[in-house]
């Protein structure tokens, strides 16, 4: 019964992003919410000036009815003891405000767009206004785990709960700036950013399961069901971008998963291509500055340095899913011998 609603959710995600994509891209066109595509960028990306952008916002829609619709149905259909005692209160506050999580990223991403494309100011929002939101964001995401009894206690594969005390809120407000950040630079080529969360949700799915948190791989589903859908449009030659607003709201969903599980320490096997992408932009730019204008890469981040070394689209997507099925089973080890 636990994998079916996970199904059921997967296909609700799926078709409303798919079915989206009929009318939201022609839509996106006609009020010309196309992509500026950057100098600095591959000289072959300028092909791309024009594609409409903030396609996120149909997964986006597609992710949270399903979640909103499958996991309540299945807590008030379930009569399982494991539900009884896994799957109330502080487990709801770990969904719903890990869906508010993402939202609340997902805006800023729409209002980082929304000021590129209409405002025509290519960089979006500041990068000070940007952190200072996102800090905001985390903070009312850890304050709701908080006050429904969360505590700053996380759980280490092989080692057990480590109880960091109020360390714990503010390591965790930082880690899910950066990893929203990292998910956000993934987002450059054709398909990456949709495919690589793809892979990291369905880890998350079987993860969640195994630990008996059924109502949180309902998401998990959810979220890889979204991806999907999207991907149907975005798979290269990209028909939409996600833009600010899809890949914000990946990012936020990331944290939601593994926070969820009290597990953010999986982020770093099943989060490696984020992790490479933004630690190739903090080397790109420390190098930089280090030896007066010397690259460490050919451009950053490091998918646009695998492009400039002749690799094409599609087979940076393969080569980064593939890397992320890799950490994902490195994940399920950890989980399944270690906790």
């Amino acid at each position: 019964m636990n994998g079916v609603w996970a199904l059921i959710a997967a296909v609700i995600a799926f078709g409303i992003t798919a079915i989206m994509g009929k009318w939201m891209i022609p839509f996106l066109h006609k009020i010309n919410f196309g992509q500026t595509i950057r100098d600095e960028g591959p000289k072959w990306h300028k092909k791309k000036q024009g594609t409409p952008t903030m396609g996120g916002i149909m997964f986006i829609i597609g992710i949270l009815i399903a979640t909103v619709v499958a996991v309540p149905c299945y807590w008030q259909i379930s009569s399982d003891n494991v539900f009884q005692m896994s799957e109330t209160g502080l487990m709801a506050t770990k969904i719903f405000a890990g869906l508010c999580l993402a939202l609340g990223y997902g805006l800023i991403g729409y209002l980082d767009d929304y000021i590129k494309v209409v405002r025509k100011r290519n960089l979006g929002l500041t990068v000070k206004q940007k952190l200072i939101l996102q800090f905001l964001v985390a903070a009312a995401y850890l304050a709701a785990i908080y006050l429904s009894g969360g505590t700053g206690t996380t759980e280490i594969p092989f080692v057990g709960l480590v109880d960091l005390g109020w360390a714990y809120w503010l390591i965790a407000a930082v880690l899910i700036v950066g990893v929203v950040n990292a998910v956000n630079f993934t987002d450059g080529i054709d398909g990456l950013n949709g495919s690589v969360t793809f892979f990291f949700a369905v880890f998350c799915m079987v993860i969640s399961s195994y630990l008996s948190m059924f109502g949180l791989s309902i998401m998990a589903a959810a979220v890889a069901g979204g991806c999907l859908g999207f991907l149907l449009w975005n798979f290269n030659p990209a028909k939409v971008f996600m833009g600010d607003t899809g890949s914000l709201f990946l990012g936020g969903a990331v944290c939601a998963l593994t926070f969820g599980m009290d597990l953010p320490i999986l982020l770093i096997p099943l989060g490696i291509i984020y992790w490479m992408e933004i630690g190739s932009v903090m080397l790109q730019v420390t190098y930089f500055k280090l030896t007066h204008g010397k690259r460490l890469f050919k451009m950053s981040p490091i998918h646009h340095h695998f492009e400039l070394c002749g690799w094409n689209e599609v087979k940076i997507c393969v080569v980064f899913s593939c890397i992320t099925m890799i950490g994902g089973i490195a994940s399920m080890l950890l989980v399944f011998f270690g906790v």
